[in-house]
């Protein structure tokens, strides 16, 4: 046998096995504390990711195209690649509807759609450069959400609760608030993948109580509960030790522990009665068109505050294939209030510079329509070459925009990165190292970014 016939029959040994098991148990066996961040002198702790599924245009948002006013309706030619990826027959250039305008000392390019965030723009730092490989919603969705577009994979709040623990036993360390329909892909958007089942993002309901059964049942005491949980330990434990390689069992036992003791938190926490009047107003609570996602924003503030180290809130409904002005204005006025007071609560509570928060969509939208004199029901495509983002807050270059797109806004030019790159990015203003953050799954040790990435120094301070 020669040193190649021998190496390769090792994978097949006992030993393979029994160091693969080894490995697999080192990875399992995370404590349920506040980790080591990899950059302890990462100044964000938490994150806020608010995504706008159905992708935002950002021609129409917060990257101005005057080149199109000149080619209004003119006929737009397309590469055969593009031709096979959008809806076939002619096109045609769109300028936006919306007028821009320069906000802030920064002079921020923005649209006056925007009153609200155009006060905050100067703690914003814009990005133009991110490119995605996606324009199918699903696709385009696990893929921002969990680095796979086939999804499978953990979510990005999953990984920073791997990597940083949690700061409060009595909360769940990724929550989730969806609008009342789930984004397209479903919870697979924040599923725990191959790690630990703990991991997975808790998803409060957006209407009634956030979860179901956080109160005990009629006549039960928290003394009984508690004796039937210890039993059920007992039970579980006896259970385990014979079967040690059903590692869900473990998940499953601290959830329960975790869900007891979110009773005594969670009824309390998603009550907004103790915020004072003029809070509530500057969220937008109670006014139809801002309540609902100003209560959200409101309550990711809260989550934070409380030591939850990833919160997403979802706005749907940024599917503007015609009638942009109307959809995205009608999207814009629902979040902007909310995301400004959001940004001015937590700088004015000293949470901001430990708080990142993300904006974003799956993809861009693209500068042309096929409506020619449509008026008002000129839309826009999807477009995965060109898009913006902006992060506020832990660490971000604050007051800066940063990369940009042609003269028409199909595609990045500057500082072009693929979204691996604004994920690694994201994990180190948390304090992590793509590159260390990792699991080990399937024989191999796996990371966030598949298969690493590049760090945008461009949008670090």
């Amino acid at each position: 046998m020669d040193r190649r016939e021998f190496l390769y029959g090792l994978n097949a040994s006992l030993g393979s096995i029994a160091l693969t098991a080894m490995l697999s148990e080192e990875t399992t066996a995370q404590d349920d504390v506040v980790k080591v961040a990899h950059f302890p002198k990462a100044k964000a702790k938490h994150c806020i990711f608010l995504f706008m599924e159905g992708g935002p245009s950002h021609i129409d948002t917060f990257d101005p195209k005057p080149k199109l006013k000149e080619l209004h309706e003119k006929e737009f030619q397309r590469s055969g690649q593009e031709q096979s990826a959008m809806a076939s027959g002619k096109r045609y250039y769109v300028q936006t509807p919306f007028e821009f305008k320069q906000a802030g000392e920064s002079g921020a390019d923005i649209t006056t759609a925007w009153p609200g965030l155009a006060k905050v723009v100067d703690d914003i730092c814009f990005y133009r450069g991110l490119q995605v490989t996606s324009v199918n919603h699903p696709a385009a969705n696990y893929h921002v959400n969990t680095g796979n577009r086939f999804g499978g994979d953990p979510a990005i709040g999953s990984w920073v609760n791997l990597g940083l623990g949690s700061e409060n036993q009595d909360l769940p360390g990724f929550v989730v608030l969806p609008e009342l329909s789930f984004p397209q892909g479903g919870p697979a958007n924040w599923n725990n993948g191959f790690l630990p089942t703990d991991y997975q993002g808790t998803a409060f309901r957006p209407a009634g109580s956030p979860l179901l059964d956080i109160r005990p049942p009629q006549g039960v005491t928290r003394r009984q509960q508690r004796r039937n949980l210890d039993l059920l330990a007992k039970l579980n434990q006896k259970h385990a030790a014979n079967h040690p390689q059903h590692e869900q069992l473990a998940a499953r036992m601290k959830n329960y522990e975790l869900a007891f003791r979110m009773q005594t938190q969670v009824p309390d926490l998603v009550q907004i009665d103790d915020e004072t009047q003029d809070t509530q107003d500057r969220y937008g609570i109670g006014n139809p068109k801002t309540d609902n996602f100003g209560r959200r924003c409101l309550l990711a503030r809260k989550l934070v505050e409380k030591g939850v180290r990833f919160v997403q809130v979802y706005a749907s409904s940024w599917d503007s294939h015609d009638y942009i002005l109307r959809a995205h204005g009608a999207m814009i006025e629902r979040v902007d209030q909310p995301i400004a007071a959001l940004i001015q609560d937590l700088k004015q509570r000293g949470l901001l510079d430990e708080t990142l928060i993300v904006w974003m969509g799956e993809f861009g939208r693209t500068p042309d329509n096929g409506i020619r004199g449509g008026g008002v029901r000129y839309g826009r495509d999807h477009n995965p070459n060109a898009m913006s983002v902006w992060m506020a807050g832990g660490g971000v270059k604050a007051g800066h925009t940063i990369g940009a797109t042609d003269e028409v806004g199909m595609e990045a030019v500057e500082v072009v990165h693929p979204l691996r790159d604004l994920h690694v990015t994201i994990l180190r203003l948390l304090g992590l190292d793509d590159n260390k953050l990792t699991y080990f799954h399937a024989g191999r040790y796996k990371q966030l970014s598949q298969f690493g990435g590049k760090v945008i120094d461009q949008l670090i301070a």
